[in-house]
């Protein structure tokens, strides 16, 4: 099949969370299928500097009228991959270069033009799926969040008007951000009158991208198989339960994997010295890890005190106010913790606070670097993600994989991958972390000590690592079942 990925980041080019990982890895696990492949991606400044050989395309007109953009084509070479991924940039500069965040200004609110930016962004993915490039043409475009949320409605009128055939699939990655703009907007997105509507982009009086993907598309997909049914109930529907129940039967959840190529701590180059683990041997390379990370960060070198992790966005999402609350009781306990994220502003200066004030037991560093983010997988021992939802989260995918063993609440792509260490569950060599149902400090707090208990029980600490290293985590089973949803895609298009 002949498969078009439409996403706004891409990893290794432009990363600000999991969106980026999955878009990057993808394509990737598909062209290893037999699939043939490609993205579509804005021209931000990072991908336009990342993608190699670019050429021209083509020239199409925007949705809004009769302003012309560029459309080129290049390679984008990934460390360790058989082949590089061939991608679409969208040449638009007057849309697309500027510093920053893709998404917001410098103070932080939304552009106030990204209604006309992402348009665009499903515009061109809906033009080649009208042949935009006379050379290839997908059969499927595949369309991620919300910046991609309009590719599946401009394919649904195109197909109405006999333009093309392609079948489309949406991926949710967060319903909470829903790309809604104010209603006026709409006269810019090129979409007949009738799409908005109760029965389309419309969502309370305003318009909606995710929405417009949720209702257009042939099928959906979200991260995993908890997030599918959570996303179906008023607690967790973010508005939008009532129209996932009425799509549940062509809704799959699909848990994202870890790219090996990227996250391995055997041969991960950021690692002062790698490690993997056969039947729990060869981690002398771990406690290295911890030992120049507990040093690069001004940490107290304690090989005996349990290092806890945090990479994450800073956001009440997340839970970090449990993190926060339970902090005494992590310090008392003999734990260190050491963050890498960026967010709200207030959850960034009471860290800063609780760092300053225990320099030797808190390290808090603001804003991302992916270097610093691998070592902290690598010479940490928890990892912490005690989110209020979770789509999939790869965080805690990255904590197993590296041995860091995740704390996290049940819920989302938590609950599908962690296993709480239970007797029953060591035993059966089934657990991997920590896990904690209820979002309140009570629940965080006894997860907190079970950590503590399981880490002072060496051997049954190291038999858990193992547990948790050992769990597949692949892109070639979740690149099956994506291939899966294409064909009903395809059969729902009357390809």
């Amino acid at each position: 099949m002949r498969i078009l990925q439409v996403s706004a980041e891409l990893f290794p080019l432009l990363k600000t969370g999991g969106l980026a990982d999955v878009a990057g890895a993808l394509p990737l696990a598909l062209m290893a299928a037999g699939q043939d492949a490609r993205v579509l991606l804005p021209g931000f400044p990072a991908i336009l500097a990342g993608v190699r050989e670019l050429a021209p395309v083509a020239e199409f007109t925007a949705p809004w009228g009769p302003e012309r953009f560029g459309l080129r084509a290049g390679r984008i070479a990934i460390d360790g991959a058989a082949a590089p991924i061939t991608a679409y940039v969208i040449d638009a500069p007057a849309l697309y270069d500027r510093p920053g965040n893709p998404y917001e200004d410098a103070t932080r609110q939304p552009y106030g033009d990204n209604h006309r930016r992402f348009a665009l962004l499903g515009w061109a993915a809906a033009q080649l799926a009208q042949g935009l490039d006379p050379t290839w043409q997908p059969e499927v475009v595949h369309a991620h969040d919300w910046h991609a949320g309009l590719a599946p409605a401009y394919l649904h009128f195109a197909r109405e008007a006999g333009t093309t055939r392609a079948g489309s699939v949406f991926t949710v990655h967060n319903l909470a951000y829903q790309g809604i703009s104010a209603p006026w907007n709409f006269a810019d997105l090129g979409l007949p009158a009738p799409a908005f509507h109760m029965n389309g982009l419309e969502y309370h009086g305003q318009v909606s991208f995710m929405k417009g993907g949720l209702y257009f598309a042939d099928r959906l997909t979200t991260v995993s198989p908890t997030y599918a049914r959570e996303i179906q109930t008023p607690e967790q529907g973010f508005g939008l339960d009532g129209l996932l129940r009425l799509r549940g039967g062509v809704l799959t959840g699909i848990l994202n994997a870890v790219d090996g190529q990227v996250w391995n701590p055997a041969t991960d180059s950021a690692l002062v010295q790698g490690y993997h683990t056969p039947e729990g041997r060869h981690m002398a390379g771990k406690a290295r890890c911890k030992a120049v990370l507990q040093h690069q960060l001004g940490l107290a070198e304690r090989p005996d005190a349990p290092l806890f992790i945090l990479v994450s966005r800073l956001t009440e999402q997340k839970g970090l106010h449990l993190v926060l609350g339970g902090l005494d009781t992590l310090l008392a306990e003999g734990g260190q913790l050491a963050l890498l994220g960026n967010g709200e502003a207030w959850l960034e200066q009471a860290f800063r606070q609780r760092a300053a004030a225990a320099p030797r037991s808190v390290s808090v560093t603001i804003g991302y670097n992916e270097t610093l983010a691998h070592q902290l997988f690598g010479g940490g021992d928890v990892t912490l993600v005690p989110s209020l939802f979770e789509p999939c989260g790869l965080t805690q995918m990255y904590g197993l994989k590296y041995g860091s063993l995740p704390l996290v609440r049940r819920v989302g792509g938590l609950a599908d991958t962690v296993v709480d260490c239970t007797l029953e569950d060591m035993a059966s060599g089934d657990a991997t972390g920590f896990v904690f149902d209820r979002f309140d400090a009570a629940d965080y707090d006894r997860a907190l000590r079970r950590a503590f208990a399981l880490y002072q029980r060496a051997p049954d600490w190291r038999r858990v690592r193992g547990n948790a290293m050992r769990r597949p985590a692949d892109w070639a089973s979740a690149a099956g079942q994506y291939i899966e949803v294409y064909r009903q895609a395809l059969e729902s298009a009357g390809t």
